[in-house]
């Protein structure tokens, strides 16, 4: 017999998977522990748990999936194949189509392009060395990485008012820092500064004096008391931030940021079986708002669809950079982000999409 852990690892579904194909009757353990309710599944079940596997990563809907065990563990071998083709077309005919959608897409793209007349951004403004640092520091993290998404790949300067606006993501986390300026000369703009550069910006921000920015057509420009950083813009545009930015409204929760560091890392966490986050697998954190108010590091035999999930890196990486007071935790439903903001400084935030327990 195996434990359902020793299945999860042998299978390549995770525990919370398992657990979900039992309760829906597609792959149900040989043995439940009257007492304990632990699964324990038998030695045959490991190749039908790894055809399900194999089958849910390949798209299959969970109805056919029931055909195909069921075929698969009585020598059907005319019903496994007719369900395995008959996939095959729907994901052929799927693909044949998105193709036709992207290609109306490109072509309204380029036409949208061509539309646009480009003119040459000129924009002057000071800020405070502490308050860009500060700013950058709050966002360095969630910057993108991926060759294939290079308007991710740096910093947005957004310029507008007397504020400007500095924004990462890589996808899956954003984070959003304000500083306030003065003497903002030219139109609002939007520019996204490389990840060197921007590190080489924050080098200089060591002093409790103003700093200038410039913005000259594709070229930005800090200069600081000791120095200068200056390079080429990103010849890309940056998402509309300020639409991922509206959160359902739900539940909040103070917290030291230290303390509930370390909970996250000693405390308990699953393991995802689906290749989302930039990842194959990575592990999870399961988060709850208990009745006091006080956020709870859910078990693993936890198995409420309320509870929200997140990837416990990115986590720890937005509480680092939020530094070592309170922050607020902010719960919208379990299909929402979870925002990490600053008590004293709304301004400030970032944001992590959840992760889906069951597949």
């Amino acid at each position: 017999m195996r434990s359902i852990g020793q299945m999860a690892r042998d299978s390549g579904l995770g525990v919370s998977a398992l657990r979900f194909y039992d309760r829906t009757g597609v792959l149900v353990p040989a043995r439940v522990d009257p007492v304990s309710g632990y699964r324990w599944y038998g030695c045959s079940q490991l190749e039908e748990a790894r055809l399900l596997a194999r089958l849910r990563r390949a798209g299959m809907p969970l109805a056919d999936v029931r055909l195909v065990l069921a075929g698969w563990s009585g020598a059907d071998g005319d019903l496994v194949r007719e369900l395995l083709q008959a996939h095959l077309r729907r994901l052929e005919a799927d693909l044949s189509d998105a193709r036709s959608e992207f290609s109306t897409l490109q072509g309204l793209l380029a036409r949208r392009e061509n539309t646009m007349t480009s003119r040459r951004i000129t924009v002057r403004l000071t800020t405070s060395a502490p308050d860009l640092a500060a700013a950058l520091d709050a966002v360095r993290f969630a910057v993108g990485t991926d060759p294939e998404l290079p308007m991710l790949s740096g910093v947005l300067f957004d310029l507008e008012g007397e504020a400007l606006h500095v924004v990462a993501t890589d996808r899956y986390r954003m984070a959003v820092a304000r500083a306030e300026t003065t003497g903002h000369s030219g139109p609002s703009a939007q520019v996204i500064v490389p990840t060197p550069l921007a590190d080489a910006m924050r080098a200089l921000l060591h002093h409790e004096g103003p700093v200038q920015l410039d913005v000259d057509g594709d070229r930005v420009t800090l200069e600081t008391g000791d120095g200068q950083a200056s390079g080429r813009c990103v010849d890309h545009d940056f998402p509309d931030y300020r639409r991922l930015v509206h959160l359902p409204t739900g539940s909040r929760a103070l917290v030291d940021a230290t303390a509930f560091r370390k909970a996250l890392e000693s405390g308990p966490v699953r393991t995802s079986e689906v290749r989302e986050q930039g990842a194959a697998s990575h592990d999870l954190s399961v988060l709850k708002v208990a009745h006091d108010g006080t956020v709870v590091i859910c078990d693993d035999d936890d198995d409420d669809q309320n509870h929200v999930a997140v990837n416990r890196e990115f986590l720890l990486d937005a509480l680092a950079a939020a530094g070592q007071g309170h922050v607020v935790l902010e719960f919208g439903v379990p299909t929402a982000p979870i925002a990490i903001r600053l008590p004293d400084d709304e301004a400030t935030f970032s944001i992590l999409m959840p992760v889906r327990l069951d597949h």
